[in-house]
């Protein structure tokens, strides 16, 4: 058996060279490479795996001569250099190692809030000119304090254990996390507006998407504690950095620590200059450890794909074989926009996920369709998310996930139903992949429907009187919002009707709120696929 062939075109460590041979990979050391595009490209089609960092630059045009293949490993979490699509479409798996930094990170947020706490850069900056102003930097003691943790996946779960360690409180604000999670890693799961107003100082571990950009905006703030601190080591664009400032200069806010900004690299920032806010150029995974450990965990992964098949944090889909590629892969689109569906539309914990597989796609690789069914589900919130790690931050926020198998019982041939059970509500949605391949939604809530998912949706539910449909339509109109396709559902005449439209382009929230305040209407969300 030929011995797989990785090529390493940036600068790894000789541990994680040393992985390959040790697995029996031919290891290629071109440290310098992907620096150079052309010589790149020239040679790429004979290796079956690109290891690399931050500076090759996996291009469409490079990929495309990489007849051979079969993974990229990106050593570390970023994969922006690396078009996915391109590699997605020649079947090319790429892998990131989203965990290798998370105790650097976590420390790095520790160590500024430590710093915050007793203003240690503005005091070695005063000793250091001369002066010994002792009187003047009066710090605050962090034990017995409250530490508010907005998000508490992997690297917010490390920043409790260690603020526990140090005899905080620690509440947390995250959807995603169940109680008994909570409960096993010492923290107080609560919701957002009592964690603002209880905390004394506020940590921020969350992704950045649309539900949590700007979660700390000028409302937000207003709504904390006098005198709290805010430390952001995880993405800018998460506090509204004008709003902090007027906060800061107000007094209301004691201070800030940020190790991100909205705009990197950052050259100038409305934050800098303030004498109570520590600013650090995005430090977080910036340790030899770190380094070494996402190197090591980037050959591990490789290698297990290339000699076993085994994939371990791919950011596109799963392996699966030439046969079942063109019967398996419409229905991965199926499950994973019947999750985005549920996802977009569940503002409160999730508990449970019951993912009913009926007919013909019952007999399929039902996994990778739970899967992909848990990447829609949990990226409206999480982001970073994808059809391999899914299972693994389901089950880290101890959501129950169950899957059903059963024989066709409707008048589809395949039918996947995706029900999410909440702390408050249970909502059930449907579809199935029709002879052109296009997945249809054929049931919300157990109301029938025929519809495409479009990019840009409205959906509503509504009560099933009259003069609804024109009152929409006239106010989409008004307002120059094109209607693409309109699917109309009720379960009985009178009773609970749904809407859902396809429009062209992004649907502007003061219209989205009109769309609300609509008579007979109960809720109305713009949706995206």
């Amino acid at each position: 058996m030929t011995k797989p062939k990785v090529l390493i075109s940036d600068a790894l460590s000789p541990a994680a060279v040393q992985i390959f041979k040790d697995r029996g990979v031919d290891v290629d050391f071109q440290p310098a490479l992907g620096k150079d595009k052309d010589k790149l490209a020239e040679i790429i089609g004979n290796y079956d795996g690109l290891a690399i960092r931050s500076a090759t630059k996996a291009t469409a045009k490079i990929l495309a001569n990489a007849k051979n293949l079969k993974v990229i490993g990106r050593a570390g979490i970023g994969v922006d250099n690396v078009e996915i699509p391109a590699a997605t479409a020649r079947g090319i798996i790429v892998m990131n190692t989203p965990f290798g930094n998370s105790i650097t990170t976590a420390e790095h947020a520790i160590t500024l809030m430590l710093a915050l706490a007793r203003e240690i850069p503005q005091a070695d900056a005063s000793t250091q000119a001369g002066k010994w102003e002792k009187n003047r930097f009066m710090g605050v003691e962090i034990t017995g304090k409250t530490l508010g943790v907005i998000g508490c996946g992997n690297i917010g779960a490390i920043v409790a254990d260690r603020a526990l360690g140090l005899k905080m409180k620690v509440i947390a604000f995250d959807p995603f996390l169940s109680p008994e999670r909570a409960k096993d890693i010492g923290v107080e799961k609560v919701e957002l507006d009592d964690l603002l107003k209880r905390a004394d100082f506020i940590t921020l571990h969350t992704p950045l998407t649309d539900k949590t950009r700007n979660i700390l905006d000028a409302t937000a703030i207003n709504k904390t504690k006098k005198g709290v601190r805010i430390i952001n080591c995880a993405r800018g664009g998460l506090v509204d950095e004008t709003a902090l400032r007027a906060a800061l200069d107000s007094g209301h806010v004691a201070g800030a620590a940020f190790d991100v900004f909205v705009e990197e690299p950052a050259k100038a920032n409305v934050l800098f200059g303030h004498p109570n806010v520590i600013c650090t150029p995005h430090l977080g995974a910036s340790t030899s450890e770190a380094q070494e450990n996402v190197a090591l965990q980037v050959a591990e992964q490789m290698s297990d794909y290339l000699l076993t098949g085994a994939i371990s944090n791919a950011i596109n889909f799963p392996s699966i074989t030439a046969e079942e590629a063109p019967k398996l892969k419409p229905f991965i689109e199926l499950a994973e926009k019947l999750g985005s569906f549920a996802g977009q539309l569940t503002e409160s914990n999730i508990a449970k996920v019951q993912i009913t597989y009926e007919g013909a796609v019952a007999e399929m690789k039902v996994k990778a369709l739970t899967a992909a069914a848990l990447s829609g589900l949990l990226r409206p919130m999480l982001g970073d998310v994808n059809v391999v790690s899914a299972p693994v931050v389901a089950k880290e926020r101890g959501m129950v996930v169950d899957e059903v198998l059963r024989a066709a019982e409707s008048d589809y041939e395949s039918v996947i139903t995706v029900t999410v059970t909440t702390e408050n509500m249970e909502r059930s949605v449907s579809g199935t992949v029709y002879a052109d391949g296009a997945p249809r939604l054929v049931n919300i809530k157990g109301i029938r429907v025929d519809a495409e998912f479009g990019k840009s949706m409205i959906y509503i539910t509504n009560e099933d009187k009259p003069g609804f449909i024109g009152q929409f339509a006239s106010l989409l109109g008004d307002a120059k919002v094109n209607i693409a396709t309109f699917h109309l559902g009720r379960n009985q005449q009178g009773g609970d009707a749904i809407a859902l439209v396809e429009v062209d382009g992004p649907v502007p929230a003061e219209i989205l709120a009109k769309v609300a305040k609509l008579p007979h209407v109960k809720q109305a969300k713009a949706l995206t696929f």
